[in-house]
């Protein structure tokens, strides 16, 4: 409770709350929140909650806000706490997130990764894939390896593979691109096709092509030189297990 909070780095006291992220948050939530699970047990609703992100699911939108209204009520006069309205609504499943996850809108719903939690994985490829990081390939597939054995741990029970296959091509694009970019000049770019395999011709077209390095990423000389079995020996996971 006395650890203070970090901001841009910086330790600053904390007055009150519990400090984010720690173990303590969750656990007294479900202390505070059972009252609330037992609520909604014997108003034999169907509902998830974790720590203090709770969804309840009916079977209409008017049925959603008659709930909505009741549950508020009983949070602010019975449990004295305060419901973010900014992150509660009354909407299908299919447009809401929780724990990083939403659902397809199907016959029969899939269980697939929310855009936002999709956005900050690429986002955090991005930096770690940085080209201005000046670090080799090999150190940058191990940080990135690391991270993305992280989040597949998570994020791979996901029940919508196709979005995995596509982020795998993407991860792989990227650093392809990111290559091409750090094999500066023709003699040099040349040089290293040849090295990995690529054949005389379809090298000298690849380095005197007029596209730029992400066009480039996916075409059939890089694809070849920088192949997936590459970065399997690099130790860079599939997310995917398909992917080819």
């Amino acid at each position: 409770m006395k650890v203070g909070v970090l901001e841009n780095g910086l330790v600053s006291p904390a007055e009150e709350g519990t400090p984010q992220g720690g173990p303590l948050s969750p656990l007294l939530s479900n202390i505070v929140l059972d009252e609330l699970d037992q609520e909604l047990e014997r108003r034999k609703h169907r509902f998830v909650r974790y720590a203090d992100d709770c969804n309840i699911y009916v079977r209409s939108r008017r049925a959603g806000q008659r709930v909505m209204n009741s549950v508020t009520g009983f949070l602010t006069r019975r449990l004295k706490l305060k419901v973010n309205e900014a992150k509660s609504a009354v909407a299908r499943p299919e447009t809401r997130k929780f724990l990083g996850f939403s659902f397809s809108h199907n016959k029969e719903p899939k269980r697939r990764i929310s855009p936002k939690a999709l956005l900050r994985c690429k986002r955090k490829i991005r930096e770690l894939t940085r080209r201005t990081r000046g670090i080799s390939l090999e150190q940058m597939t191990k940080e990135l390896a690391a991270y993305l054995r992280g989040w597949k741990s998570y994020f791979g029970y996901c029940q919508t593979p196709s979005l995995l296959q596509a982020l795998d091509e993407w991860i792989r694009r990227r650093l392809r691109s990111m290559v091409w970019k750090q094999w500066k000049g023709s003699e040099r770019r040349f040089k290293q096709l040849r090295h990995l395999g690529v054949g005389a011709k379809l090298a000298a077209t690849t380095v005197g092509s007029s596209h730029g390095p992400w066009r480039l990423a996916n075409s059939p000389a890089l694809s070849s030189a920088l192949s997936i079995a590459y970065f399997d020996s690099l130790g860079l996971p599939r997310l995917f297990p398909g992917v080819a």
